[in-house]
């Protein structure tokens, strides 16, 4: 064995991260480690690549006992990690990043050409689409992700975990993964590859792990088990659809957009989807609506005003909230507890006289936290210590305690188990029968096909057609890729 983890047990306060977390990993194999949101997956790898310290259990790595103190541990022996949030620095360069923590130098001096040469050469041999002085802060998360990626493979490595590596990828980058992964198994690398898009698996793995409430409820060949089996094992219960909304009856245009190749509205009571590819313009569209990317005068409607929409906080003030894709840089405060991310969007209503009223903010966020099933060791626990489902359930709570009459959500299932995401969908449908106006941007076409009552597709920042949900993913991706004078595959 490569890797070997037996009996591994973490807590955090008084939460059990991990009872009995066991697996094994062989040189060459892809193995798939899966599990819902909390379940323990991540903190697991972060102990075998030295970011945790484990509470008991034994680890091996080529047989022998190792007790990783710090990542630099790991890393000198070859584990690698890809991380689910990227952990780059924004202000730095590709290369910078790429390099970070083994820059190259002589006499004090960092070589720069030389980091910058070598990142060309891997971004070429990878065929990722970009360039090594780009500065991270300017990049997309799907960017950023590549970035990760070769980061940990710059340099010699025996093991890598990958968490979530397509979580933020279009289609065709998502094939280049698994065309890095397939080339490094057969390298003989090991692949640790943890991922809630169960359709990848059978395309790369060998072997699946799966961990629920922290211990492991099964190990075995990918070939030997189901994908309701596996799902069976993640959440403790048949799911035969993440979610299946009934038909809306929807009531007053609550939001109508009026932008350059971009005009749409929306209904109380209604979810509209707008699927495209990565760079298609969805985020863009959120963004301008939200006010963080200011658009031009009149170009948004609320319940039926023109308003002049040119920040975050005018966006609030007019009754819109938004969900956005990246939780952990926009979402979330989080270094701060649930309680004050709950409570941040609409502090007037827990405050008297400008000062927070601690009970009353506590006894309210306490009531979402039960109603979301939110996952913690009470309100006052960091939001960075939570699972990726259980923050996302916060950033909702957030926009629930606002009570805006329009809710953006962009890609809001990133990241998350199958079970968190039929209980987030629940939520969005709760709030469309609430009377509010949901638009649900996501590159999981299946999910808009279930939850939306309608789906704009997007092509080069314009919205390209209106779908109604008895559409197919053909359909949808044929005007996402060639437009409307190609014919549709097995249409007519």
């Amino acid at each position: 064995m490569l890797l070997e983890l037996s009996s591994i047990r973490k807590r955090f306060g008084g939460v059990h991260a991990l009872r009995d977390g066991s697996l094994d990993v062989k040189p060459g194999q892809v193995h798939a480690l899966l599990g819902e949101n909390g379940a323990g997956k991540s903190t697991l790898m972060k102990i075998a690549a030295g970011m945790e310290r484990r509470d008991g259990g034994d680890m091996r790595w080529k047989g022998r006992h190792v007790n990783f103190a710090v990542p630099a541990d790991a890393h000198a022996v070859g584990i690698r990690m890809v991380h689910q949030e990227s952990l780059l620095a924004p202000h730095l360069t590709v290369a910078e990043n790429v390099f970070l923590g083994r820059e190259p130098g002589r006499g004090g001096l960092m070589d720069r050409s030389g980091m910058e040469r070598a990142t060309a050469a891997l971004l070429e041999s990878q065929r990722f689409p970009l360039e090594a002085h780009w500065k991270v802060q300017a990049l997309s998360p799907a960017q950023r992700q590549l970035v990760e990626i070769c980061r940990a493979l710059q340099g010699e490595a025996s093991l890598l975990i990958f968490d979530e590596p397509t979580s933020s990828l279009s289609e065709a980058e998502s094939r280049e993964v698994f065309r890095i992964v397939g080339e490094l198994s057969a390298k003989g690398i090991g692949i640790i590859y943890i991922t809630h898009r169960l359709a990848e698996l059978r395309k790369i793995a060998h072997h699946v792990t799966i961990l629920r409430d922290g211990s492991t409820v099964h190990s075995g060949a990918m070939d030997d088990i189901s994908t309701n089996g596996i799902v069976r094992h993640m959440v403790g219960r048949k799911l035969t659809a993440i979610y299946q909304r009934g038909k809306a009856d929807p009531g007053e245009t609550r939001l109508r957009v009026s932008l350059p190749g971009v005009e749409f509205a929306v209904r109380a009571g209604e979810v509209v989807g707008m699927a495209g590819l990565v760079g298609s313009g969805r985020t863009e569209v959120c963004e301008t609506v939200f006010g963080i990317t200011p658009g031009p005068p009149g170009s948004v409607e609320v319940n039926g005003l023109a308003r002049n929409i040119q920040s975050p906080y005018d966006a609030v003030a007019a009754g819109i909230a938004l969900v956005t894709e990246d939780r952990q840089y926009t979402g979330l405060a989080t270094r701060l507890s649930l309680r004050a991310n709950m409570t941040m969007a609409n502090l007037e209503r827990v405050s008297r006289s400008g000062v927070v009223m601690t009970r009353k903010e506590r006894s309210v966020t306490e009531g979402f936290r039960a109603r979301l099933k939110i996952r913690s060791d009470g309100v006052e626990q960091s939001a960075r210590q939570l699972s990726g489902g259980n923050q996302q359930k916060v950033v909702i709570a957030k926009w629930l305690f606002r009570d805006t009459d329009i809710v953006l959500f962009d890609e809001p299932t990133k990241g998350i188990d199958v079970g968190a995401k039929s209980e987030v969908f629940a939520l969005m449908d709760d709030m469309a029968r609430q009377g509010k106006a949901l638009v649900m941007v996501s590159s999981e076409l299946p999910e808009l096909l279930q939850i939306a009552d309608r789906i704009l597709v997007m092509r080069h920042g314009r919205i390209v057609a209106e779908l109604p949900r008895e559409t197919t993913q053909e359909e949808i991706m044929h005007h996402a890729t060639v437009g409307a004078d190609a014919p549709v595959p097995g249409g007519s």
